[in-house]
């Protein structure tokens, strides 16, 4: 029988809140299988009811009640390292996830460790061991174990006591607004491939002329066709080192797709002519310019400056008992860097925005403007000190 998913509505309306979590494949697929998909609310009792939802059972069952659930604002939805989760739920439910709370992205707001595992951090919060065995079992294989729907079950039967706990912990320590704040960019993850952005991010695809770009594009969008169609990875189809070598020489026949190295044998003897076809549709297409301007270029004097950077951060993190890796990632303090050093406007990068600005934006930039200075404290940390 389908499981009831208008009575897990009624329920998780009642208390506004509802844990999911989802089993997924993605290895040899275009992209992930849904396989199953967990959802908990709690009883009148506060006990954790969990449901189990197989998108590949031919009983089948109603997601409608639970997606409109996952678009309310009003009701809370609790996941643990939720982008994958947000991702397949959007595209194969059409849904849009609304306040989301992460207890992975919370954890790392009270002074955890960044991208802590919802074993070791049940452990941690809520002192229960879980039985992790079935991990890297075949969920897209029918019917399933009941080791398998064992471990589907412990993966969000305790998901909302350990939010609520998180929650309480956060809240003594200021930093729940923190949290829910860095969870709203959850609401934004897809995994919906854009031909115009793989196009972009191509390997050298700035150093093709504008004849050779049309060509690249065009093969972007046989390959990503293809790879659907037949349900592959698209390296598997075509790799991007060898699709941008094609749409540089844009071979006119088969004989001369050969000669390009990185083509093994059964691509081009199953994919060689509607390669072919690609790359001659591509000559025909109207050339694409490089209209992007090539972006600041560090020097090897930025590099003692974005390690003084780094350090500033750090300390930061440690007097606050925050994850290093929630406030500023290498790549946000190269580019502040680079600003501070040609006198551009400050980059927009997390680093910059919101609690992050008001905890260490502003500081970095006075550091990197010269009117502080680092010295090593009496306690062994860094003091960050105003310089007349």
């Amino acid at each position: 029988m389908a499981p009831d998913t208008a009575a897990i509505a009624r329920r998780a309306r009642e208390t506004r809140r509802l844990g999911i979590d989802t089993e997924f494949v993605g290895e040899g697929r275009y992209r992930p299988l849904l396989c199953l998909v967990q959802v908990v609310v709690l009883d009148a009792q506060g006990e954790s009811e969990v449901t189990i939802l197989d998108p590949l059972d031919g009983a089948g069952f109603d997601e409608a009640p639970i997606a409109a659930l996952l678009a309310d604002p009003e009701i809370e939805i609790v996941l643990h390292a939720g982008r994958q989760d947000v991702a397949l739920l959007n595209r194969v439910w059409r849904c849009e996830l609304t306040n989301i709370f992460d207890t992975q992205v919370a954890a790392g707001f009270a002074g955890m460790r960044a991208q802590l595992g919802y074993e070791a951090l049940i452990g941690e919060v809520l002192k229960i061991r879980l039985n992790k065995s079935a991990s890297f079992t075949k969920w897209d294989t029918r019917p399933l174990s009941r080791e398998q729907l064992e471990y589907a079950r412990e993966d969000v039967l305790q998901i909302i006591q350990l939010a609520e706990a998180l929650q309480d912990r956060l809240a003594a320590m200021g930093r729940l607004d923190w949290a829910v704040e860095e969870c709203t960019f959850l609401e934004e993850i897809r995994d919906d491939r854009s031909a115009e952005t793989i196009f972009a991010k191509l390997p050298r695809i700035g150093g093709l002329d504008a004849a050779s770009r049309a060509v690249a594009h065009e093969l972007v969008s046989w390959r990503e066709s293809a790879a659907q169609e037949a349900d592959k990875p698209v390296s598997g189809v075509l790799q991007d080192a060898a699709l941008v070598e094609i749409a540089k020489r844009k071979p006119a026949t088969p004989e001369k797709l050969r000669q390009i190295r990185g083509l093994h044998e059964g691509i081009l003897r199953r994919r060689g002519p509607e390669i072919v076809e690609a790359v001659a549709r591509g000559r025909e297409r109207e050339p694409i310019p490089s209209t992007s301007e090539r972006p600041a270029q560090p020097s090897p004097q930025d590099a003692p400056l974005i390690a003084l950077s780094e350090a500033l951060v750090r300390t930061r993190a440690l007097e606050h008992d925050l994850a290093y890796e929630l406030m500023a990632a290498r790549a946000d303090l190269q580019a502040i860097v680079l600003a501070v050093r040609d006198g551009t406007p400050p980059p927009d990068v997390r680093t910059l925005r919101g609690w992050r600005r008001e905890l260490i934006g502003d500081e970095l930039l006075s550091l990197l403007e010269g009117d502080l200075a680092l010295a090593m404290g009496p306690d062994r940390r860094l003091e960050a000190i105003a310089r007349d």
